[in-house]
């Protein structure tokens, strides 16, 4: 590095003031130049149309989705969990921290000052003719500098980090998709499991009732003792359902505390009243292709984080040209400090100094490459998050789809197994018919019944799955600025050692 430094130790003149604010001011002109490569947003070639044409191609309407599932106890446990979810939290904290890089990137181009004084008291030697004298000494300076940005290093490192200022607003908003998908979703499985557990119970209870009439009849010689075997096993079988959906219900009651940012019972309570399993609306429009680009959080935080890297190639491109910085300093001497500035001893110097980088190994050329590296990988993760996103679309398009055709079958599944349930005990009770048609009718009509349930909530969870995947979440205002923990007695103090 070759290092020049011009100083002067006499008061400048007008004329040379002047020709040095030129020569700055020129400086500062020249400093909007920057190297390596402007960012530009890829174009990607995208589908006029997904695979599984819908009737509905208008844009997706995205906001405020799981209202249109019409349950005010989810619109309130959505709005608990934006408020209070962890993750959510940790994701405001980050965009506050890439804020304040931004911000701290941005004064590296702006000059730099600093103030210094001194008071000493000194003693003077003695010598022939003239005693030791003791006297005071104040000293006070001011020293500024500016690094004049000449290729632009600063200038890709701000651009870089207000890229990853946008990016990690993009990381929350994918944040708040991810958050209301499963508070929705877990909502569901909540009322399917309550909706199992209801169906259990009374399936069982009418198979108790069937397995005691069958005990009666065996005892009067009219059934086998196969036959009442067989009925108190099937309705044990059913009981034991229950349990296991009790257990499946409580983990899921937990799991929405947890997101609320709450004790695990912490809507325990307010889930406990049964309520019915939510209905999407029959029409949902997924839109084009090309509607992901625009509401995808997460393809837009590849997007901008695609940028940041492409200015970071530039930030690492301008270290291997010269830098200039500006340096100036005045300073005061006196033994009085009323004397300072006046009658005082008072030095200054001023000019530019110049770092060339002549031979670093290969380094800086090396640093280039590895930006460009890193760029490409980002490229790729754009890609990438670009057709994740479409599979994501085009399985829920499908799987939506096909649910209600599945459930409309279940529907008439259903009601065939309880006319044939209801008509085999008819039948039973003249004695045209066995028993064990009646327990196999019944055996049929709860398994129908609990399919049934479960394509219900099928619907329900790839409608969900649907508008996660298009990038429908929070579009209220948030206060990302207020910070989790707030420090106390920051002011210097004494702190005592333990």
């Amino acid at each position: 590095m070759k290092n020049v430094k011009l100083e002067r130790s006499r008061a400048p003149t007008t004329g040379q003031v002047l020709r040095l604010s030129v020569a700055f001011l020129s400086l500062s002109l020249a400093s909007g130049c920057v190297v390596g490569p402007d960012y530009r947003k890829p174009t990607l070639a995208m589908p006029i149309s997904w695979s599984k044409k819908t009737k509905q191609e208008a844009p997706p309407e995205l906001s405020q989705w799981w209202k249109k599932l019409n349950d005010p106890l989810l619109d309130q446990l959505v709005d608990e969990a934006v408020a209070g979810n962890l993750d959510v939290a940790s994701a405001k904290a980050k965009v506050r921290q890439a804020r304040a890089t931004t911000r701290e990137q941005a004064g590296s181009l702006l000059p730099s000052a600093t103030a210094s004084s001194s008071a000493t008291r000194n003693r003077s030697a003695a010598t022939e003719g003239s005693e030791a004298s003791v006297y005071p000494q104040y000293q006070a300076g001011f020293d500024a500098s500016w690094e004049l940005d000449l290729f632009g290093g600063n200038k890709r490192g701000l651009e870089a980090a207000r890229y990853s200022e946008q990016a990690s607003e993009e990381e929350l908003r994918d944040t708040l998709v991810t958050l209301i998908g499963d508070i929705t979703s877990y909502y569901v499985q909540a009322r399917e499991y309550q909706a199992l557990i209801a169906l259990a119970e009374r399936s069982a209870k009418s198979q108790r009732q069937t397995a005691a009439l069958t005990r009666r009849q065996f005892e009067a010689g009219e059934a086998t003792g196969v036959d009442a075997a067989k009925a108190d096993a099937q309705a044990a079988s059913t009981e034991a359902d229950v349990p296991s959906y009790r257990i499946s219900y409580a983990q899921t009651i937990h799991r929405i505390g947890i997101l609320t940012g709450k004790s695990p019972d912490a809507v325990e309570a307010r889930m406990s009243k049964n309520a019915p399993i939510p209905t999407p609306p029959t029409k949902v429009s997924p839109g084009i292709p090309a509607d992901i680009l625009l509401n995808r959080p997460d393809v837009r935080q590849a997007e901008r984080q695609l940028a940041q890297y492409t200015a970071k190639i530039g930030q690492a491109e301008a270290d291997r040209y010269p830098s200039i910085s500006l340096t100036g300093s005045i300073s005061s001497s006196a033994t009085s400090i009323g004397d300072l500035a006046k009658k005082s001893t008072i030095g200054w110097s001023i000019g530019p100094t110049v770092s060339i980088p002549l031979f670093q190994g290969g380094q800086l050329k090396a640093a280039v490459d590895v930006a460009k590296a890193q760029r490409d990988q980002y490229f790729v993760a754009y890609q990438s998050s670009v057709l994740s996103a479409m599979e994501d679309v085009e399985n829920a398009i499908v799987g939506l789809n096909q649910s209600r055709l599945k459930n409309a079958k279940l529907a008439v599944s259903v009601a065939g197994y309880r006319q044939a349930a209801k008509l085999s005990r008819s039948l039973n009770e003249t004695g045209a018919t066995n028993f064990l048609n009646v327990l196999d009718s019944e055996r049929s009509l709860y398994s129908a019944e609990e399919s049934f349930i479960q394509g219900r909530v099928d619907i329900a969870t790839y409608y969900i799955a649907l508008n996660k995947a298009l990038g429908g979440g929070w579009d209220a205002a948030l206060d990302i600025d207020k910070p989790v923990v707030r420090d106390k007695g920051e002011a210097p103090h004494l702190v005592s050692m333990r």
